[in-house]
């Protein structure tokens, strides 16, 4: 059971975020700066981390680093009504434009490691994984079992009908990303204070658009998406088996599976008749 260990520990980022975004979209929003926002975690998590010597007041602080990320974004596609695509993007290009900045002023060379105090593991895994397969059913429960769950779902269905209710949907869709945000900023923080004991620029390398099409490939449902996730986990432990093994075919191929198998789902799954109807459309109203 141990590759199961491993598949486990290396579907956490991916997985966490993923979890997150269910929640965002479902209320509609559509968060293409995840991968900004787990990059920007993932730096102020090992800034933290080497600081103070603690991973946990990394985390923290990698966590904090993307309120600012999550406030621009939600003001400016919620209340500003612009398009999610860009603002999103424009997220992405932001934090690697800062991360890697602020990495070379403080550390000189680009290509320098630093070392990073790391999360204790308990069996072979960190809180944080534990914290990732907890996280399904307790968002599975959150949507489908409580009134706020439900006005979620109706918020990303039908807003017009949730405005009529009485309810305001600019409300449950800031409550919704600020969900989806902090679930990405602990996947980041998790990225470099637990699998990679440091922090490298764009050490994210695209895992933020491989968690949007697990959203997908899970049908939006929480068990879904989490099993996606574990396929994606387990093709990333294969590229680190394969590269200590050396196999007859190069391990550049199992260093690309995770994104070919992403890309794969969105042309095959895409949309689907499971997205939310108002997925990625504009607020109409910002009660």
């Amino acid at each position: 059971m141990s590759w199961f260990i491993q598949v486990l520990f290396f579907s956490t980022p991916t997985g966490l975020a993923a979890l997150g975004e269910t929640v965002n979209q479902k209320a509609g929003q559509l968060n293409i700066g995840l991968e900004g926002m787990m990059l920007t975690a993932a730096y102020f998590g090992a800034l933290g981390a080497e600081i103070t010597g603690n991973p946990a007041l990394g985390l923290l602080l990698g966590v904090l680093s993307v309120v600012p990320l999550w406030i621009i974004q939600n003001l400016l596609t919620i209340h500003a009504r612009q398009d999610q695509v860009v603002v999103g993007t424009g997220i992405n290009l932001a934090a690697i434009g800062i991360t890697s900045t602020l990495f070379q002023q403080r550390y000189g060379d680009a290509g320098r490691l630093i070392t990073i105090p790391t999360f204790a593991r308990f069996g072979g895994l960190d809180a944080l994984v534990f914290f990732m397969v907890v996280m399904a059913p307790v968002i599975w429960f959150a949507l489908h079992r409580t009134a706020w769950g439900l006005a979620i779902r109706a918020a990303g269905e039908y807003p017009d009908s949730v405005e009529s209710a009485g309810f305001s949907v600019a409300k449950l869709r800031w409550q919704a990303s600020g969900i989806g945000a902090s679930l990405a900023a602990l996947a980041g923080a998790h990225l470099a204070l637990s699998i990679g004991g440091t922090f490298v620029q764009e050490m994210t390398a695209g895992r933020g658009f491989v968690a949007l099409a697990m959203v997908s490939f899970g049908r939006w449902k929480p068990f879904g998406v989490l099993g996606a996730c574990l396929l994606v986990g387990f093709a990333e432990f294969l590229r680190f088996y394969f590269q200590v093994r050396q196999p007859i075919v190069p391990y550049q191929f199992f260093l690309a599976l995770p994104y070919v198998l992403a890309l794969v789902v969105l042309i095959i799954v895409g949309k689907g008749t499971s997205a939310p109807m108002d997925l990625g459309r504009p607020l109409r109203s910002n009660k």
